[in-house]
């Protein structure tokens, strides 16, 4: 009887174990009937998982396009950077005939240690890292240069390699650097513009990245005849600027030597195009370099400083009073000058007593504030006042291509402010604004929008995608009201010592007309002015010819501590700009028998191809360095000079070597040391005599000093 129960519970027991076998295997079957069905697992796509791990994804990275100046000079490009790496698996010389790890660590970190700015101990720490198929040597070996990295390869060292990516590089420094801009760089590698042409312009400039998509094997390579999905990248466009480069230079030295003497605060200076409305040079201080943003202040001076003008506004007053009456003779009426009062407010010149009784004409030419505010009172409402202003563009954006522009403020309400108003405080405005109103008086009345980019080029085609062309205003003021601020401005120069402000702005030969200014500098805080001995903003607008301008010149520093550092500023800049557009043609001081050339491009040529060149030419030339390579030139290309007129030529020297600066004009000597990047501090007033560090030294960042 138990053998029988025996039998029958194995019986039983088999038959469950093959029913729980056979339950399995359909659970089985059913699960992969449903993994091969269903598109997702788990919340997992089963198939984009199995093609992405054998499909491979590359973006192609579009090159951010150039920034060049009129003369197609760059001024901002992409070049190659490079991280230096160094592969420590042995397993990734397998199958090579020469090790492609490293194979001495020792050697490799001594020798390495000659080219980076590590010592051996350092890099050898890295390279014994444990288990590291790769290792990246830290910050000291990113960013290399074309330059490092040749000599780095040229240790012929296993197993060293480099990671290629690309870097904004301004070749200029601080040259133009607040309207250029700069660039960051995005996790995935690409560029974006944080000021300036950079940001305005950034998605010109960067174009749009492409990208491959291929199979890969289980070691990553791609499969033999595989198809790939390619999209091609799209490199960005070339922006051209209005800025001339040899203009700008002389803004350049302007702002710096100026700088130095009047240990102002800030200082602008500018040059427009009278006829366009193009931006010829814009230099300002402080500036920075936008290789190394060594920023102090993110604010472009040229179209988001806002402050209160000063008396370069009583042409405007004057303007909108002659617009409201045209009849009206300021010839011939007269104003009380020293003191005006407005009920319980009092208006006083800027000399604290006037000139007695003056006509109005004469209160322009002396900037007198009571003769100001007498006309803006008696023959000027608020509404016609304010409505001038805005309509010379005071209080609304230019438009100029650049980021961050400010409005500034005209708004007036009380009589003492509309009186105020006629003479330039209590509101404010930008050098943008003030050089759009400007070229109303240069166009007969017409107002010009400035603006800074010319075009906007396809550099792989040469297309020219965008192409900036003056932008005017329908006529906005009289030509007889025109012609008589022109006068005005005219004897402000150039009228006798003693009967104008302008009269230290005065040239043999040069018609330049314009008005000063001197402004009160408000307190945020107090809404009170200060009071102390150089709280002041000091500018000059004008432009010159008279009868037709050319060119127009505005230039202002605040708490200036010299009173003819604007002085020496403007005629500088007016006659640098005169002589390079040739406006009032040749000196008649140059020998006859001095001849004239045009300046080429000596860029990335052999010294000794240059100097052939300009030996055939006659040229007085000076090679600084000892490489054979031009990296750097003065004048630049298209620029027109004479036999006695030095050219100076910039090799691709590794050593700074102090040049011999004898004789040299102070300009002259700024330009070189500039160029070379050495600083200095020049004491003489003319032309150089001493130096402090002999020619020939090799230097590092000693200040020179020339006396």
């Amino acid at each position: 009887m138990d053998r029988k129960i025996l039998n029958k519970n194995k019986i039983i027991l088999g038959r469950l174990f093959t029913l729980i076998f056979f339950l399995f295997f359909i659970g089985i079957i059913v699960r992969l009937f449903y993994l091969c069905m269903a598109d997702k697992i788990d919340g997992v796509n089963l198939k984009k998982f199995s093609s992405n791990r054998n499909k491979a994804h590359e973006t192609l990275y579009a090159l951010r396009g150039n920034i060049y100046d009129a003369n197609n000079n760059v001024l901002a490009q992409t070049i190659n950077s490079y991280t230096l790496i160094a592969y420590l698996d042995k397993k990734r010389s397998e199958g090579f005939s020469k090790p492609q790890h490293v194979v001495d660590k020792e050697i490799t970190a001594e020798k390495l240690s000659t080219v980076l700015d590590m010592d051996k101990e350092e890099i050898l720490s890295i390279l014994n890292k444990k288990n590291a198929y790769q290792v990246e040597f830290g910050v000291k070996a990113k960013g290399l240069t074309e330059l490092q990295k040749e000599e780095i390869e040229k240790l012929e060292l296993p197993g060293i390699d480099f990671i290629t990516t690309h870097k904004r590089y301004y070749p200029n420094n601080t040259f133009l650097s607040y309207i250029i801009g700069y660039t960051k760089n995005n996790d995935d590698g690409t560029m974006y513009g944080e000021m300036g042409i950079e940001k305005e312009y950034n998605k010109e400039l960067n174009g749009i990245n492409g990208y491959v998509e291929y199979e890969k094997d289980l070691n990553g390579y791609k499969f033999p005849n595989a198809n790939e999905i390619r999209k091609e990248k799209v490199d960005g466009k070339d922006i051209y600027l209005t800025i001339d480069s040899n203009i700008q230079m002389t803004l350049e030295n302007v702002v710096t030597s100026s700088m130095a003497e009047s240990n102002a605060d800030w200082m602008i200076a500018v040059v427009m195009d009278a006829k366009t409305g193009k931006i010829l040079g814009s230099a300002t201080s402080p500036t920075f370099n936008p290789n190394i943003r060594d920023i102090t202040n993110y604010l472009n001076p040229l179209v988001s400083y806002t402050y209160e003008p000063g008396s370069i506004m009583k042409t405007y007053s004057y303007m909108a009073t002659l617009e409201n009456n045209p009849d009206l003779n300021i010839d011939g009426l007269t104003c009380k000058t020293g003191t005006y009062e407005v009920g319980d407010d009092i208006i006083r010149d800027w000399n604290r007593i006037g000139w007695g009784e003056i006509t109005y004409s004469q209160g322009y030419l002396h900037s007198s504030n009571t003769c100001a505010s007498s006309l803006v009172k008696n023959y000027l409402t608020k509404e016609q006042l304010k409505s001038f202003y805005q309509k010379m563009g005071f209080g609304s954006l230019t438009g100029i291509d650049l980021p961050s522009e400010y409005k500034g403020k005209v708004n007036f309400k009380y009589e003492i402010e509309v009186l105020n108003a006629g003479f330039g405080q209590g509101i404010t405005t930008t050098t943008s604004q003030q050089l759009r109103a400007l070229s109303s008086l240069a166009n007969d009345g017409v107002l010009l929008k400035p603006y800074v980019v010319d075009s906007v080029v396809n550099h792989e085609t040469g297309e020219v995608i965008y192409k900036a062309e003056p932008e005017k205003s329908e006529k906005l003021v009289s030509t007889n009201t025109i012609n008589k601020m022109k006068d005005l401005m005219y004897y402000v120069v150039n009228g006798e010592k003693g009967t104008s402000t302008g009269y230290g702005y005065k040239m043999d030969g040069y018609d330049l007309i314009g008005k000063t200014s001197t402004a009160q500098i408000a307190n945020a805080n107090t809404g009170k002015y200060y009071d102390g001995e150089y709280d002041y903003i000091t500018s000059f607008g004008g432009m010159f010819p008279k009868d037709d301008p050319e060119v127009i010149v505005y230039v202002l520093f605040q708490r200036s501590k010299s009173s003819t550092v604007l002085y020496d500023a403007v005629k500088t800049i007016v006659k640098d700009t005169a002589k390079y557009l040739k406006i009032y043609g040749d000196n008649p001081e140059i020998n006859k028998e001095v001849f004239k050339y045009e300046i080429d491009n000596y860029l990335n040529q052999e010294v000794s191809t240059v100097r052939q060149t300009l030996d055939s030419k006659g040229a007085k030339y000076i090679v600084f360095g000892n490489g054979n390579i031009v990296v750097d030139q003065f004048p630049n290309k298209g620029v027109t000079t004479n036999t006695k007129q030095k050219v100076f030529i910039f090799t691709n020297s590794n050593e700074k070597i102090m040049p011999d600066l004898y004789n040299y004009s102070k300009k002259e000597a700024m330009i070189v040391l500039d160029k070379l990047n050495i600083k200095y501090d020049i004491k003489a007033e003319e032309i150089i005599m001493e130096q402090s560090i002999t020619p020939g030294t090799i230097i590092n960042d000693e200040l020179v000093i020339l006396n």
